[in-house]
């Protein structure tokens, strides 16, 4: 399959609101789920791609590079990737139909998509790859991976923090969703690894908690990084699951549910209520 055409650029601002209401609207146009995730990560992703990388170009081989590795949450990528031009309105609602790039797991065939991912876990590796790759092309570029804190569960993340802590990768930011949910459960009760920031500062990280419910906050720490003092960095966002909307907020089943045209009228409604 070949990369989607360059859409027109009809640039705006990435906003939280602006996603999370994007996210709805593509989510109940599709009847899919991944409802909850996606707004969990709305302030996230409007800190990145509002402000924090540099990435206006999704074609200039020295943008910072981005892997979701949390990809049943891409809905929420892909809505910044339409408000920044870089999709324009006909793809945006062709998310979930027959031979369309926008999947619900992110597609490197797609333009703005930097690494196709779905397989939880494998993010950092990829990110690290990336990151790796930087260095020994002189280059700038950083690299993000966004994580969920379920994924943290998996040994093959700290096998990936190990590499990267040895190799001095500091052009590489972890960015962890820390919503305290995965699919069949809260994630203290599956799999407890306590603090989270501690943690990484244990593997060789340079590791900040943040107030992910304000993209200001996340894009602040991630502005303050320093990329040159050889440690990688992860931030460590507290979040809310289905954040905005109060029949999912913290709620499991809301992992996979699609919704009602009531429950997105009222969805909708209450996201405007967000300060």
């Amino acid at each position: 399959m070949t990369r989607a055409s360059n859409p027109p650029v009809i640039a705006r601002n990435v906003t939280p609101y602006d996603v999370r209401r994007l996210v709805l609207e593509q989510s109940r146009r599709a009847n899919v789920g991944h409802v909850g995730s996606a707004l969990s990560i709305a302030d996230l992703i409007a800190a990145l791609y509002g402000r924090a990388l540099k990435h206006t170009n999704p074609d200039d081989p020295d943008r910072d590079r981005v892997v979701v590795s949390k990809g049943h949450a891409v809905l929420a990528v892909y809505a910044a990737m339409h408000l920044k031009g870089w999709l324009g309105a006909e793809e945006l609602d062709s998310y979930c139909a027959d031979d369309s790039l926008l999947g619900v797991h992110p597609e490197r065939a797609l333009r703005g998509v930097d690494f196709s991912t779905g397989s939880l876990g494998q993010g950092l590796a990829m990110g690290a790859g990336a990151a790796l790759a930087a260095r020994l092309q002189r280059s700038s570029r950083r690299a993000f991976v966004l994580l969920s804190d379920a994924e943290c569960n998996e040994g093959s993340i700290w096998e990936s923090a190990i590499f990267a802590a040895h190799h001095r990768l500091s052009n590489l930011v972890a960015v962890i969703d820390l919503n305290g949910q995965q699919a069949l459960g809260y994630t203290r009760q599956v799999l407890s690894i306590g603090n989270m920031a501690e943690r990484w500062r244990s593997f060789g990280w340079d590791a900040h908690d943040v107030d992910g419910t304000s993209s200001e906050a996340v894009a602040d720490v991630i502005e303050g990084l320093d990329i040159t003092d050889g440690l990688p960095h992860c931030v460590v966002a507290h979040t809310v699951f289905g954040r905005g909307v109060s029949f999912m907020e913290r709620r499991v089943e809301w992992h996979y549910l699609p919704m009602s045209d009531e429950q997105y009228e009222l969805a909708l409604s209450q996201i405007a209520l967000l300060p």
